[in-house]
């Protein structure tokens, strides 16, 4: 009999939700980009993941003999986890924001998955396919078309923005923590559990670059305006975008939750301009073009016809 028949068809609702998903997801970088120069960029990071680790408290402590066992065990990697996910690509990602664009910035950052091809051929010898391999290509030719603002002149006198460069680093960091979440010892705990160990684990290795942004005389979130960004980085970057993403797994399946990646970008665009005053340039469409078009290339399920084909035989 054929299981997946009996599974429930998703719903608009659950349709919604996927659109969601990116759009929660893109706001994180609108919302970092809006704060840049208000707001120190690890103590901006620090208070968002203070704030989601305090709202998610009810379930972590629901789950609390789970969640203690696996720090008690992992400490190493529960800390590691926290730098990745949380200091490198919370405050890295901030400090960048300074120097670029929220559109750079998101464009960038989608190559992530492409880095996790790259680091699992490295560390696995995972064979890389041709297709992968140009699509990787593409992509990354897309991310030099936006640093370099598609002038080939700056590459030869190396004049980027150093922002570009600190969002390359950032995705290449989610690249290795989406390796490590992906090990035995964290999916064996429920997903909301997870989230809200690594929330206390983000809040505990942003505290000393936090503090020393506050003793060091940097600025913090002093306006309406600043705290309003800052619960919107809580409710909709963090805790919103989690659970949508889950919803969307359970929901339509990892594969298709996967390509909520790809409307990443667009929706960051139409944000940026919309929210930030951004203006979108031709070297930005051909970056676009490139890199989703890599994307789409490299991380492509494969073609499961004929396995499929065989195992109705």
């Amino acid at each position: 009999m054929d299981h997946s028949s009996q599974q429930q068809q998703p719903g608009y609702l659950d349709w919604f939700i996927y659109v969601l998903t990116p759009l929660f997801f893109s706001s994180n970088i609108i919302f970092g980009r809006g704060l840049a120069g208000e707001s120190a960029p690890f103590t901006t990071a620090f208070l968002r993941w203070l704030g989601a680790a305090i709202l998610v408290a009810p379930f972590l402590y629901a789950d609390r003999r789970a969640a203690i066992g696996f720090v008690r065990s992992q400490p190493a990697l529960w800390l590691w986890l926290g730098i990745l996910g949380m200091g490198i690509c919370g405050g890295v990602v901030y400090w960048a924001l300074i120097y670029t664009t929220a559109t750079n910035a998101t464009l960038i950052y989608t190559t992530s998955p492409l880095f996790i091809l790259v680091l699992q051929w490295l560390r696995h010898g995972r064979a890389i396919a041709a297709r992968e391999f140009l699509g990787m290509a593409l992509a990354f030719a897309g991310v030099g078309v936006i640093v370099f603002k598609g002038q080939i002149a700056a590459l030869a006198s190396f004049e980027f923005n150093f922002g570009d460069l600190g969002i390359l680093v950032a995705a290449i960091a989610f690249a290795i923590y989406s390796l490590a979440l992906r090990g035995p010892a964290p999916s064996q705990l429920k997903p909301m559990t997870v989230f809200g160990i690594l929330a206390v684990s983000g809040a505990v290795v942003l505290v000393p670059p936090a503090t020393y942004e506050i003793y060091s005389g940097a600025p913090l979130p002093d306006a309406p305006d600043d705290w309003v960004m800052l619960a919107g980085m809580v409710v909709f970057a963090s805790l919103a975008a989690f659970y949508c993403y889950h919803h969307t797994v359970h929901a339509l399946g990892a594969t298709l939750a996967g390509t909520t990646l790809y409307l990443m970008p667009p929706m960051s665009i139409i944000l940026a301009v919309l929210f930030l005053d951004e203006t979108i340039e031709f070297y930005h469409v051909g970056g676009v073009v490139l890199v989703m078009g890599g994307l789409l290339l490299a991380t492509a399920p494969k073609n499961d016809r004929r396995r499929t084909a065989q195992g109705k035989q």
